[in-house]
């Protein structure tokens, strides 16, 4: 018995069935619904801005901004959308199912085409049919991508929950949002950085472009990246990283106490109020002594702010930043920070900023970058940057995006849930 029979022959699958029977009576309700936002054209391959065999985002790129004070205007349109969907009863949920992959046929399949009609993913004439075909495969892809998912076409855990959340909360997810939106909808500049939070990106935006595209490591639920509008006023080059204290109270004093060459591993000094250095062997790891030291990382490959800091006034303390982490850029969660971003391809953004500081040719940048040496670079202009949290917007391109409520600011009740697939 093949996978498929193997489905159809469980319990799971005989009420995978009904449900796809059902389903299939509902498939003539998609037509007589208003157009749903368009959806830009995503072929079977990487998510938009990763490149094929390389993790994470590309960082050069020309095209509409992620979010901009259009935003507003698109995402109203398509709350008009949901809300006639939601006032037809909504979608079905898949319901419980291990796997739905190119080449099976399944009864869920059905309720899966007709999911998928429903914010224009599928053209609604193929709602029809128990067959995963190529056509049903690149829809789920364009629904993947839009979702903050790892694009493989395939249906399980993540991408699952993702297509059974109902219409009633993304039309709640969006209404929230909005709000949010509108906040932003002013003059933000002709030259500015936004980060969005919950989808882990980060754009530099040059009159109304996106220019430059990064995927981002942002703050852990636990330690959340906040909301900020500042200025990015200096470039710190090969910096020296000074340990906040409540990373050595959460992190550095149960590291020393499991492994007390650790310090020294990574090249961590401790400083005392005097200004005289210690040896790890003269504090008590096991009291709160070492909250009163200084804690200082030198420059390096193996530094935790990398070869870059960007640095903006901030009431939190925060910083965006290179990290020796590359790997952590390929995740499809990427909520690892103690609240600061870590900025993939960080030169280029660099590069970005100094574009109007000619005494900062991108040939000075590699050269400093690459000698190890302490370097500040003032920018003569500074550049505003925004960190905003929206997980629900429509942009330029008309494409609904949703991401996961992940510090739970929303109150919809999908705050996330951890899962290890897609």
């Amino acid at each position: 018995m093949d996978e498929t029979d193997r489905l159809v022959a469980s319990p799971v699958g005989r009420r995978g069935m009904l449900r796809a029977l059902r389903n299939a009576a509902l498939v003539a309700i998609a037509g007589s619904l208003p157009t749903p936002p368009a959806l830009a054209q995503v072929r079977p391959a990487p998510m938009p801005g990763r490149e094929p065999g390389r993790p994470g985002a590309s960082a050069r790129a020309s095209g509409f901004p992620m979010l901009s004070p259009q935003t507003v205007d698109t995402t109203g349109r398509a709350i008009a959308y949901y809300e006639s969907v939601v006032a037809r009863g909504g979608w079905p949920a898949i319901g419980a199912i291990e796997r739905l992959q190119r080449g099976m046929r399944h009864p869920a399949v059905a309720a899966l085409r007709y999911r998928l009609t429903m914010e224009g993913d599928l053209d609604p004439g193929l709602a029809e049919g128990a067959a995963f075909d190529p056509e049903v495969e690149v829809a789920l892809l364009r629904f993947q991508v839009r979702n903050g998912l790892a694009p493989d076409g395939v249906v399980r855990d993540k991408t699952l929950a993702a297509l059974d959340v109902p219409a009633a909360t993304r039309l709640e997810q969006l209404r929230i949002n909005l709000v949010r939106l509108r906040s932003m909808s002013g003059n933000l500049g002709t030259r500015y950085v936004m980060c969005n939070i919950p989808a882990a990106r980060i754009e530099a935006i040059e009159n109304g472009m996106a220019v430059s595209r990064h995927s981002a490591v942002v703050g852990k639920p636990d330690r959340p990246s906040p909301d900020i509008q500042s200025r990015i006023v200096e470039i710190n080059f090969n910096p020296f990283w000074t340990v906040p204290v409540s990373i050595v109270r959460r992190d550095l004093i149960p590291r020393m106490q499991a492994e007390p060459d650790y310090l020294t591993k990574n090249r961590i000094r401790i400083i005392d109020a005097s200004g005289y250095e210690l040896s790890p062997a003269q504090v008590n790891w096991f009291s709160a002594e070492a909250a009163n030291y200084r804690f200082k990382q030198d420059p390096g490959d193996f530094n935790s702010l990398g070869s870059i800091r960007i640095n903006f006034p901030s009431a939190h303390g925060v910083y965006m930043h290179d990290t020796p982490y590359k790997n952590l850029f390929g995740d499809d969660f990427r909520f690892h920070s103690s609240g600061c971003v870590r900025v993939q391809d960080v030169r280029e953004l660099v590069y970005w900023l100094l574009a109007e500081s000619p005494e900062w040719p991108r040939a000075e940048i590699d050269q400093v970058i690459e000698s190890g040496e302490r370097r500040d670079a003032r920018i003569g202009r500074p550049v505003p940057i925004y960190w905003v949290y929206v997980t629900a917007w429509v942009g330029a391109d008309g494409v609904a995006q949703f991401r996961d409520d992940i510090y739970g600011r929303d109150g919809t009740g999908i705050a996330y849930a951890p899962v290890n697939r897609g």
